[in-house]
Order: structure tokens, then C-alpha cells, then sequence
């Protein structure tokens, strides 16, 4: 910075034309080899990550247990969790028997 602090505005004036110059250059010799102007650059979306309901648990006991340890107290070792609700077979069967009859209306359609 101090470099061009010391400039005179005369010096700034011809280093910015110095500058533009360099880029009409770079422009140009860019169109000659085919190049685009602007090249795009577009980043990839980002995927964000999914983070399953055990593993955020297992993360809340991990992090109450370490400001337990802080604060002197102490946390239960394991969190009540749900149990997963479970299909009966006869509804799976009715689900089944359902979805292969829409798939022949479809086939017979063809």
C-alpha cells in the first residue's frame, strides 16, 4: 500500500490506463484462440448432509455428558428413544395387492 501511496496522480492515472490496456490485450488475444470473453465459473450446488435421529442423539449425550463433566453433574448415559412403528403383514399384504393391481391397469394400457 505504501507504493502507492507515494504515486503521483498523474503515475495512479497511467497505471490504471496501463491496467485496462493489459485487459482489452488479454480480451483480445483470448478471441483469437477461441477463447470465451468471461469464462462462467459456476459452482456445484453444495449437497447437504442428512444426519439420522440416532446419530443426532448419540451427538446430545455426547455434548450434555461433556457440560456435565463441566458443571460437576451427571447426565443419563443413554437417551429414550421411540420405537420404530412396525407394519401388521396383512396390511403389507392389502399395500401389495393394491400396487399390482394399479401396475396391470398400467400394463394393459400399453
Amino acid at each position: 500500500m505504501s507504493l502507492l501511496t507515494n504515486l503521483s496522480p498523474q503515475q495512479l492515472r497511467r497505471a490504471a490506463e496501463l491496467k485496462e490496456e493489459i485487459q482489452s490485450l488479454g480480451k483480445e488475444f483470448n478471441q483469437l484462440l477461441g477463447f470465451p470473453t468471461q469464462l462462467a465459473v459456476t459452482a456445484a450446488p453444495k449437497k447437504r448432509r442428512k444426519m439420522s435421529a440416532a446419530a443426532k442423539a448419540k451427538i446430545s449425550v455426547a455434548a450434555k455428558a461433556r457440560w456435565a463433566k463441566v458443571k460437576g453433574t451427571q447426565v443419563s448415559a443413554k437417551p429414550a428413544l421411540k420405537a420404530k412403528r412396525k407394519m401388521s403383514a396383512t396390511a403389507r399384504q392389502k399395500i401389495s395387492v393394491a400396487a399390482k393391481a394399479r401396475w396391470a391397469k398400467i400394463k394393459a394400457g400399453k
